[in-house]
């Protein structure tokens, strides 16, 4: 679910001070949350004249946004900000200004400590305040060194502007919500109620009205985004407490909405009212992430994970109860404090019992700050990496037998984008693999009925079964 990525966007307007346009390059590191605040950051800097660019040589502005949750993350923006450093240099020297940013989770984690340990940077914004970007920028020009990583106490939302719909069009048929953000469970291996800080959800009309803008400008597609994103409980137009299950019911009312997704969930919060809209709403996609991290109750509970492997397993059986034909994917760590050979073949039975569609595992790694750093029973490196060695193959065994079960199958397939080949688009299936199939590029949008004729290594491949609907 992570990825590294330059986000690119066209310019909103001309200058509010009628300067002549800048450039932007933005780096995005980490999950799809950071990819929408990316977008919304790109957003709110058009306004201010800042036109994005492929082309970091050519860049006014360089802005790293963050992602803390991967090993060594900070050492990874030190060395990104070191080769800057020389960049930013080489363009003095040649009368041109180069100022430098780093936003989201490493921002929030390391705030003054970037400054110190990279001189070369202007601005150090957090996950809660990047509203609050463009005047950042504008005390940096004035000669100063800002860290804003301080909780906004005003809705930073309020404050972003939503993008233009020929701005909406160019990033393609599906899109990001963010609806949650922040975590209350603090699991004793996870750096993120530190980094975002508490869980706050955003109130019903806001999301309603920016999910009709996505679709008025041709989003067929919305992917509902949080930390916990299950936890949402947004306020109603009365103040009543909703819940995302009410959520997905209304977006669902929406015309022209064809999907919805949501992501990531835990399972302590997989209610009645979410369960049930798997049964009762088309448009809500047959795939759900659900991470259960280990499948021993001493580890889970040493995680502070508060639920058991027995209590996911029967939540797992309650959903497919209402909707068979899921996908299931989770994440899982290899070598937590104290694990066990028992405990990680307690993992692998409950994996064998649940079959992932998809999943995605790693070695524990301390974050410094959180419980687990301060455990003892590290588990030697070795025995971690051979343990997911093992983990991955049967995840990949069942992800492998999943894939070979669709073929033959009829599905509806949302064509995305154009494939490798000549007059081939990608589309996602309804449990969100990537599938291939020969269409022209003016169907990019289009919902068709494909047959699934085969597998490849990450996708499938399909043909034409009927006409788009």
């Amino acid at each position: 679910m992570t990825q590294d990525s330059a986000l690119l966007q066209a310019p909103e307007s001309t200058p509010r001070d009628g300067s002549n346009s800048r450039k932007v390059f933005i780096k995005t590191y980490g999950c799809q949350m950071n990819v929408y605040d990316s977008m919304r950051m790109s957003d709110a800097l058009a306004r201010d004249g800042y036109e994005p660019t492929e082309d970091m040589e050519e860049a006014d502005l360089v802005l790293l946004n963050t992602c803390h949750i991967r090993e060594k993350a900070a050492e990874k923006v030190y060395s990104a900000l070191g080769r800057l450093r020389e960049m930013k240099k080489k363009k003095a020297a040649d009368g041109r200004e180069m100022m430098i940013g780093v936003a989201g989770c490493v921002a929030q984690a390391e705030g003054e400590e970037i400054l110190r340990r990279a001189p070369a940077v202007d601005v150090v914004i957090g996950p809660q305040t990047y509203h609050r970007l463009p005047e950042a920028l504008r005390r940096a020009k004035q000669g100063h060194r800002v860290v804003d990583t301080e909780y906004a106490i005003e809705d930073k939302f309020e404050h972003l502007p939503i993008a233009e719909s020929r701005k909406i069009r160019a990033r393609g048929v599906t899109a990001f919500l963010t609806v949650q953000e922040g975590c209350d469970k603090f699991c004793t291996f996870c750096v993120v109620p530190y980094t975002r800080g508490s869980e706050v959800s955003r109130p019903v009309s806001q999301i309603v009205e920016e999910a009709e803008k996505l679709v008025e400008s041709g989003v067929r597609e919305i992917t509902l985004l949080g930390q916990n994103v299950n936890a949402w409980h947004g306020a109603g137009s009365q103040g009543e407490a909703w819940s995302l299950g009410d959520l997905l019911y209304r977006l669902a009312e929406i015309p022209g909405l064809a999907r919805l997704r949501y992501t990531t969930s835990h399972p302590r919060d997989m209610d009645d009212r979410l369960i049930n809209a798997h049964r009762d709403l088309p448009a809500l996609m047959p795939y759900l992430h659900l991470p259960v991290q280990s499948g021993s109750d001493r580890i889970l509970k040493a995680m502070n994970r508060r639920h058991t492997a027995a209590e996911y397993l029967a939540l797992i059986e309650r959903i497919r109860t209402v909707r068979p034909d899921i996908a299931l994917s989770g994440d899982f760590i290899t070598g937590f404090p104290g694990e066990t050979e028992e405990d990680f073949e307690d993992t692998l039975r409950l994996v064998e019992e649940v079959r992932y569609a998809q999943a995605f595992s790693f070695k524990y790694s301390t974050r410094p700050g959180t419980p687990g750093a301060e455990l003892k029973d590290q588990v030697p490196e070795e025995i971690k990496a051979e343990r997911l060695e093992r983990l991955q193959m049967l995840l990949l065994k069942q992800q492998q037998e999943f894939a070979e079960s669709c073929i033959g199958k009829e599905i509806d397939l949302l064509l995305e984008k154009p494939g490798r080949m000549p007059e081939q688009l990608i589309g996602r299936s309804p449990w969100l693999q990537s599938v291939n199939v020969d269409a022209k590029a003016s169907q990019i949008g289009d919902i068709i009925k494909v047959r699934i004729t085969g597998t490849g290594t990450n996708s499938l491949f399909a043909e034409r079964a009927e006409a788009a609907v």
